[in-house]
């Protein structure tokens, strides 16, 4: 398992005690016949109960259409792609070279299901507590209150509304470094607010890039808070 596979299992919060599942949550049907659709069907499932359960303590008064209105959108694809972002899932995939030419590392429903993908193998690796933490570690900076959209936010509108109910100046990016070959490049962005603290997030894109940025800014804000 190399360094950036490592890397990743840092960002989860979850070291696997079977890696050959995390290579296979990533691995996409183009690459091998052993990929990643069995672990996702698995883990489609595991994601609706850890929301469903998340919702049911979060917004104890809502009714159950509301809940199952909320918990819809936060288990479809946009969210899921912008939580693969986060992780930086794209440069891992595991995708034949035709998928790889085509734009795959970037389409959103390979991301969204890679991440199902990984949630399968976490419950496979360790148990349902296991993979009910990773959800509750992905979805902590979503705003899960009745009276928001929702929608689940983004890390950077996260990061950007935070600031703004603070009375803060927006966050600058910018690029730090770019590396790899044109078809598979690798972005470094640095994300700095008004005090001068700086974090950064690296991505297949710009956009993931910078979401990653937002996302360990935001979480470094929420901790000194706390």
């Amino acid at each position: 398992m190399n360094a950036d596979f490592l890397a990743l299992q840092e960002r989860l919060g979850h070291r696997f005690a079977d890696q050959r599942l995390l290579e296979r949550a990533l691995t996409h049907r183009s690459f091998s016949a052993d990929h990643y659709e069995r672990l996702e069907f698995l883990g489609d499932s595991v994601l609706s109960l850890a929301v469903s359960g998340l919702l049911y303590e979060r917004l104890s008064n809502q009714p159950e259409g509301d809940l199952s209105r909320i918990r819809a959108n936060l288990v479809k694809q946009d969210t899921l792609h912008g939580l693969a972002d986060v992780l930086r899932l794209s440069p891992l995939l595991r995708l034949g070279e035709g998928e790889i030419r085509s734009g795959g590392r970037e389409r959103p429903s390979i991301l969204a299901d890679a991440l199902e993908a990984i949630l399968g193998a976490v419950y496979l690796d360790a148990g349902f507590d296991a993979a009910n933490a990773l959800v509750r570690r992905l979805y902590q900076s979503v705003d899960l209150s009745p009276g928001q959209s929702v929608q689940g936010k983004d890390p950077k509108t996260a990061l950007q509304e935070w600031l703004q109910g603070r009375k803060m100046k927006l966050p600058a990016y910018r690029v730090a470094a770019t590396t790899g070959e044109a078809h598979r490049q690798t972005f470094e962005v640095v994300c700095q607010i008004e005090t001068g603290h700086e974090e950064r997030g690296s991505g297949a894109s710009r956009r993931a890039a910078e979401q990653a940025a937002a996302a360990a800014m935001l979480q470094y804000l929420k901790s000194r808070k706390s």
